[in-house]
């Protein structure tokens, strides 16, 4: 069985290894969809073997969910950059959700199948957390962020015990129904968003 490499102990040329061949499954998804994301075009693609390949990610889900997460790096560094102006926590969070669908469905086979792998249990996979650190942090007034091995920003002084991490949690799990509703047609953008909106107001009321 193939051992995923861990972030934390590759060396510079490993993690940009790692780099390359995320970057290449993106670029194969975007013109072809998750199904052109095959584990052996992308070997090709980016230079390496396939066997190296299948130690830096042992499953093509593995791979979709670093597609999805060097997304959801992109769209945490955009808040830090320019936060939500909001005065009122509910419209700080769905503005950070909104900016997390817009950007999910750039891409729609590959939010597709993130979301799949959340339902489904495919693989080991924090969205929901990173989400609800990035919204709860946000809603908080709590956007410090720090530097973590050169890998983008990752979320400090979250209180996952707390009443207001759970409540964040909660309008998490609204928007990830929402999302699964935008994948299926049934909703569009601006009917989420309302939705959001009154979810947000009556869960975190108390913010």
């Amino acid at each position: 069985m193939a051992v995923q490499a861990t972030i934390g102990t590759m060396t510079r040329s490993q993690t940009q290894r790692r780099r390359r061949i995320v970057q290449t499954a993106a670029a194969l998804a975007v013109r072809g969809g998750v199904e052109a994301m095959q584990m052996r075009s992308v070997a090709e693609r980016a230079g390496v073997a396939l066997g190296t390949l299948y130690r830096y990610f042992p499953s093509k889900m593995d791979l979709v969910v670093a597609v999805v997460t060097e997304e959801l790096d992109l769209l945490e560094g955009g808040i830090v950059r320019r936060p939500p102006t909001s005065e009122a926590a509910a419209g700080r969070a769905v503005d950070v959700l909104l900016r997390a669908t817009r950007g999910l469905m750039r891409e729609p086979e590959l939010a597709d199948a993130l979301v799949r792998s959340l339902i489904m249990a495919e693989v080991e996979i924090e969205l929901d957390v990173r989400i609800t650190d990035l919204v709860w942090r946000v809603a908080t007034g709590h956007l410090q962020i720090r530097e973590a091995d050169g890998e983008g920003t990752r979320a400090v002084d979250v209180d996952r015990e707390g009443t207001d991490y759970v409540l964040v949690g909660s309008l998490t799990s609204v928007w990830i129904f929402e999302l699964v509703e935008v994948l299926k047609g049934r909703r569009d953008i601006d009917e989420v968003e309302r939705r959001l909106h009154v979810a947000a107001e009556r869960l975190l009321a108390s913010f």
